[in-house]
């Protein structure tokens, strides 16, 4: 029972990532000490798995698929989504300087962990560091497109933006934003869930179908990286995260807005400023130490997942 807890428990710090714009579930699960598994685990979801139903029935397909190990990190991701939803995502509306500087205390300390991982550094790692801490900084900098409506697109979409969300230091959501298609899927998904409109079914099916795509590819990509070259894998998943800490400043300007599902007025483009030029309160001390709190909590997570680890082993 106690395994069991803490792995939920993972999982809600997993599901309370999610819900902010910029932060990855991926960072949490590997600073956890689950990310691998979780990667094997999201990888048994192939056809092979319908071969073992159909031959060795539901215990022997739930052995493969991990589920012990899928279910209460599921249902604690489910917790943490509310959770975040609920109370961070209040933080988030009047105490913006805060809730970022927690997680970028978070993310710093994360992108040490994750380098401390790298065996050795030789060119090809660093090149991949390099090239991925340019690449994840150019994305919090372009603007986003405009979108296609197109079901080819949509189907797309889904399968870059579910890919975002086991790779630490880049969200689905933001993925999303960038590619257009954030102000359309999502008051598609909320109006077939609140009025059942059939017209939009189709859409969020097929958007379903590029995730469900996107998440067994990726997984059983990045597997099998980790397996044959998991060093350059470290050195290019520390890149992304040290790249996105743009994305996640305290301090950021609007430049312009958009109109969410909701219609409210929500920024849309920010700049990154020092606390003395930003335009609203600072809560600089706070700040200061929730960015603290942050980084501390990497070690924390750390401390569980090598508990985990042993008791693996045990």
């Amino acid at each position: 029972m106690k395994h069991h807890v803490i792995i939920a428990l993972k999982g809600m710090a997993m599901g309370i990532a999610e819900t902010i714009p910029g932060v990855s579930g991926g960072t949490i699960a590997f600073i956890t000490g689950i990310y691998e598994k979780l990667l094997d685990s999201i990888k048994a979801f192939a056809p092979q798995l319908f071969t073992t139903l159909r031959k060795e029935g539901v215990a022997a397909s739930w052995k493969q698929i991990n589920g012990p190990f899928l279910l209460p990190l599921g249902i604690g991701m489910v917790m943490g989504i509310v959770f975040g939803v609920l109370v961070v995502s209040h933080f988030l509306e009047n105490y913006p300087p805060i809730i970022w500087a927690f997680f970028f205390g978070l993310i710093v300390s994360s992108v040490i962990y994750i380098a401390r991982q790298v065996e050795y550094w030789k060119a090809k790692e660093i090149l991949g560091f390099v090239g991925a801490t340019i690449l994840a900084f150019w994305l919090t900098m372009v603007s986003p497109a405009s979108g296609n409506e197109a079901l080819w697109f949509v189907f797309l979409s889904g399968a870059i933006a579910i890919s975002a969300l086991i790779l630490p230091g880049i969200s689905g959501s933001f993925i999303l934003l960038i590619m257009g298609m954030y102000s359309y899927i999502l008051p598609v998904v909320k109006n077939v869930l609140s009025t059942f409109d059939t017209s939009g079914l189709v859409v969020m099916g097929v958007f379903s179908l590029g995730c469900l795509f996107g998440l067994t590819t990726f997984a059983r990509i990045l597997s099998w990286t980790f397996k044959n070259y998991k060093s350059i894998t470290l050195a290019i998943l520390t890149g992304f995260m040290l790249g996105s800490l743009n994305k996640i400043w305290p301090w950021r300007n609007t430049i312009s807005t958009r109109i969410n599902s909701s219609g409210e007025e929500v920024p849309f483009l920010e700049k990154s400023v020092l606390p003395n030029i930003y335009e609203g309160e600072t809560f600089l001390l706070l700040s200061i130490i929730a960015a603290i709190l942050g980084f501390i909590s990497v070690f924390i997570f750390e401390k569980f997942g090598n508990q985990e680890e042993q008791n693996i082993h045990e």
